[in-house]
């Protein structure tokens, strides 16, 4: 395994780690989806300079757009539950309530 492989893997890593362990605020598990999307869109990038392979080039711009899409809605959310619930505690929501 390369050091390219390993940084991208343990990056990944990390973030999905932090978001499975450390859910205490909205904010902190949205910056950890940000993480493993981000880590996941420098791999799809260097993926063809690697393997020297021909690829669409538009393949990471893709997902930098639903990365951005998705960075947009959950900030939305962050803000939403902000104002209805009074903090971005995880602990406070509860999806049984209406």
């Amino acid at each position: 395994m390369s050091s390219m492989h390993l940084g991208f893997y343990s990056a990944f890593a990390l973030s999905a780690m932090g978001l499975a362990f450390h859910r205490t605020h909205l904010i902190s598990a949205l910056l950890c989806l940000e993480g493993m999307m981000l880590s996941m869109y420098v791999a799809l990038t260097m993926w063809p300079i690697h393997t020297q392979a021909p690829s669409p080039a538009t393949m990471p711009i893709f997902m930098l757009a639903f990365s951005a899409c998705e960075a947009g809605a959950g900030l939305a959310l962050l803000v939403a539950s902000t104002r209805t619930h009074g903090s971005d505690h995880l602990h406070n929501f509860n999806l049984l309530q209406c």
